[in-house]
Order: C-alpha cells, then structure tokens, then sequence
C-alpha cells in the first residue's frame, strides 16, 4: 500500500510539472533529437536517479519508513528507467546499423585507392605490369559485390551483415572466415584476369598450372578448416543455448571489440589468438601473391599448421565457455541485531552459487528480469543500487524475501536468470 500511495504522488507531481512543459512532438532543444541523443539523455537520467537512490536521495515519505517498501519502491523505480534506457539503446543500435553499410563502402573503396597508390608507387622504376591491372582489376570487382552486398543488406549492417551473429555481435569465427574466403576470391580473380588478357599460350599454361592443389594447397587447407570451424561453432553454441548450459543475451549493436572479446567484454585468449594469428597468415599470404601473381600463394605448411592449431584452440575455447548457473546454498539473510532463527514468510533469503548473472547481462533492465521460485510464486529479484552499480543481484549472490503466499513447509527455490536459463532446485523449510 506504501509503494502504491507513493507511486501515485510520484505520478500526480509527473503530471503537476508536465502541465507547462513539451509535449511529445516539441522540436526544441531541450528534446532529444535522433536515436543517439535520446539514448544519452535516457543513459545519464538513470545514472542519476540510481547513484541518488544509492545514498537515500528521492525516497517518497510514505515508504521512507519501511526498508522492504522502500527497496521495493527503488526496484521498481530503476527498472523502469532501466527499460527505457533499453528502448533507446535498440533504437540507437538500429539507427546505427543502417546507417552502417555506407561506412563499410567507404572503407572498401578507400582500400581499393590505397591499392591504386601502392600499385603505382611500386611500378616506379619497374614500370606498369598486365599483374598490376589484372590485380587492381580484381579489387574493383571484390568491392563492387562488396558494395552491391552492404546496399542489399542495409538494414543489417551492410558487408558486416554475413559476420553478426544472432546475438546481435561480431562472430570471430565468421570474421576469420570471410577474411579468408574474401582473399582466396580475390587471388582467383587475379589469375582470371591474367588468363583473360594472356595472348602467349605458354603464358597461359603457366596461369593454369598455378591454379593446380599442389601450389596451393596450405591455403586451400586453411580456406576449409575456418569455413568449417565457423559451421561448427555456430551449431556447437545453438546446442549449448538450447540445453541450458550457455547463457546468452542479445547486445544493443556489434562492436569491433566483440572479435576478441567476450559478451561481457573481457578479453578472451582464444579469440584474440585466432584473430591475430589468422591476420598474420593472411598478411603472409598477400606478400606471396603480391612476389607471385601467376599461382595461388603458396602458404608454408609451418605456417598452414600454426593457423590450424590456433583454429583448434578457438575451437576449444567455445566448448569450455560457459556453464550452467547453479545454487549451492540457501540461507536467512541476518541484519546488525537480528536474533538468528528459521526461515519465515516475510524474511529475506541470501541465495548463494554461481552464475546469475550471464555474459554480457550486468546493465540494469537484464537485471530486473531475474526472477526466484520460492514454491509456486515467482518473486522479482529487487535491484538495490550503489554508488557505481548495485549491490543486488550479483553473479553469486541474491537477496529476495519470501512472500507471505509460500505455505509453509519444505518448498523448493530456483533462480531463472535474465538470459531464461534455470538453475537446479534447492529445498528449503519455511516455518511459520
């Protein structure tokens, strides 16, 4: 009743300062212009309203009196600024997705003139070659389909729409490989021209020798083990995903972090391995088809197995990662005075485990999803905000009461996280 009278106070004083101020179709300046500018301004009136709440700034008096009201009220407060910081955040990530594929162009054909000037600062002294042209040529052709591609794929970012995952960030594994089907492409397209523009048959059979496997083979290796560790990484976290041992939860927008990072945006050894290595291999790679543009680059079977092993390993990491949550202890949760004793409707439960809150979940409208089975009655994880961030829920610990509707008795507790994953059943004994 507390939270409700406040609640309603709150909403008439709202309704008071709206009387004289914008409506929703105002224009000026104090209005946020543009998905951007509104998800700033949501960002900062949540920072504020939470680090005013951490330190007892704002609390309506008709809850001021009561802790559990006053939490309540705070939970409930924060989660719904939470949700529209949330709002703003997509409307921002797809704004900046579709305005997105013109960037990608731009990047595609400031590479082509960056291969333009080198072409023509190394035919200095050595003259002009049919290889110079068959290459620029080639690069032409790449990033016109590049091109053609981002305007197609505008809405989901343009040329980087193959590499988004369904999380909503770059996939490495996805990166890696169309880095590497990109620059096969363009080395076959490089013998095509030469073969096209070739009038000497001994010319020609030269140009059709270098397509044969045994010059190319290493990279033919590598093309196929990342195309295929892609597949298999794709299907391996789907499985996971839907067997509740990964915990997955949707980004605002892809982010050039994402490819060595994980989704709480730590650096992530197998990712940045995989990425590095992969760069290298393909920087060798380009040098040989640059000394030799009549056959496919003939990677070293050293550094064909140095690519592998790093696939592996990335490999690896995507079937260590993760894990499902789990609790390991329940117990009454004691304030400074408070006599020890049972669990009794009303208390407040100290949830302990690990796992709660999943990768990339830590902003507050994940957060405020988390809910606890106390029996049959689904309980609201209340957030309660610090200076900085909140206090509750944590990744290994939750406080929740327990409503006065859980019957006495043994009952089971389980925590379903924002990510909709379930952890194992605890059996507690609530008295009287």
């Amino acid at each position: 009743m507390a939270v409700q009278e406040a609640r309603q106070g709150a909403v008439g004083g709202a309704r008071g300062s709206a009387d004289g101020g914008h409506g929703g179709g105002c224009t000026c300046g104090d209005c946020p212009h543009g998905a951007r500018a509104g998800h700033r301004q949501a960002v900062a009136a949540f920072l504020l309203k939470r680090d005013g709440f951490a330190v007892g700034e704002g609390l309506p008096a008709g809850v001021a009196h009561s802790a559990s009201a006053s939490r309540q009220w705070v939970s409930e407060e924060l989660t719904q600024s939470a949700e529209l910081v949330a709002e703003r955040g997509r409307a921002e990530g797809e704004a900046w997705l579709a305005l997105l594929w013109r960037r990608t162009a731009v990047v595609v054909w400031a590479l082509v003139v960056l291969l333009l000037v080198a072409q023509a600062l190394t035919a200095i002294g050595a003259g002009w070659t049919t290889a110079r042209t068959a290459g620029l040529l080639s690069a032409f052709l790449v990033a016109g389909a590049l091109t053609a591609a981002s305007w197609f794929h505008r809405a989901r970012g343009g040329a980087l729409a193959p590499v988004i995952g369904e999380d909503n960030r770059l996939s490495t594994s996805r990166a890696v490989a169309v880095g590497w089907v990109l620059f096969v492409a363009y080395a076959v397209l490089v013998l095509v021209c030469r073969l096209a523009a070739a009038s000497d048959h001994t010319e020609r059979d030269t140009l059709i020798s270098g397509l044969e496997l045994a010059r190319g083979a290493g990279v033919v290796t590598v093309l196929a083990v990342v195309c295929a560790i892609a597949v298999l990484v794709r299907r391996v976290v789907g499985l996971r995903v839907l067997g509740q041992r990964l915990q997955k939860v949707r980004a605002d927008r892809p982010r050039a972090a994402d490819l060595l990072t994980d989704d709480a945006g730590r650096g992530a050894f197998a990712d940045i391995q995989y990425v590095a290595i992969s760069t290298v291999a393909l920087l060798f790679a380009a040098v040989r088809l640059a000394r030799r543009p009549d056959q496919l680059p003939d990677l070293p079977w050293g550094l064909a197995v140095v690519v592998l092993v790093s696939a592996g390993t990335y490999l690896a990491g995507k079937y260590a990662e993760g894990g499902r949550p789990v609790i390991l202890s329940v117990v009454r949760a004691r304030e400074a005075g408070d006599l020890d004793g049972p669990i009794r409707t009303g208390d407040d439960v100290e949830i302990r485990g690990a796992g709660f809150v999943p990768p990339g979940g830590q902003h507050a409208d994940r957060l405020s999803r988390m809910v606890v089975r106390i029996g049959a009655v689904n309980v609201r994880v209340p957030l309660v905000p610090v200076t900085g961030g909140f206090s509750n829920p944590t990744d290994a610990v939750l406080t929740v009461p327990v409503p006065a509707d859980v019957e006495p008795g043994r009952v089971e507790v389980q925590v379903v996280t924002a990510a909709g994953v379930e952890t194992n059943r605890y059996e507690i004994d609530v008295t009287e």
